[in-house]
């Protein structure tokens, strides 16, 4: 009982000592000279939305991909990756 008090306390002691260290701002960075890079997820999405303006140029050859992934039973990245290489063959 005593050794859980124990590592209670000190866990809390430390979430504390990591809370109040997260709250100090570091230096700032000169606006000028460093530019903000998109973080990995915002590329993504933004190649995502740049590829679905292009294929909405061809709704039918669209149709027919989103038909092909349904009967392949593709979900989540496979899904975008199929249709990508779908819409890029002649």
């Amino acid at each position: 009982m005593l050794r859980t008090r124990i590592c209670l306390v000190a866990v809390l002691l430390v979430a504390g000592l990591h809370a109040a260290s997260a709250q100090t701002t570091p230096p700032a960075a000169p606006a000028a000279t460093t530019e903000a890079k998109p973080g990995k997820i915002k590329l993504t999405m933004q190649k995502l939305k740049d590829m679905k303006a292009k294929w909405a140029a061809n709704k039918p050859k669209l149709k027919a991909c989103r038909a092909d992934v349904k009967s392949k039973g593709l979900a989540g990245d496979d899904r975008w990756f199929y249709i990508e290489e779908c819409m890029s063959k002649t």
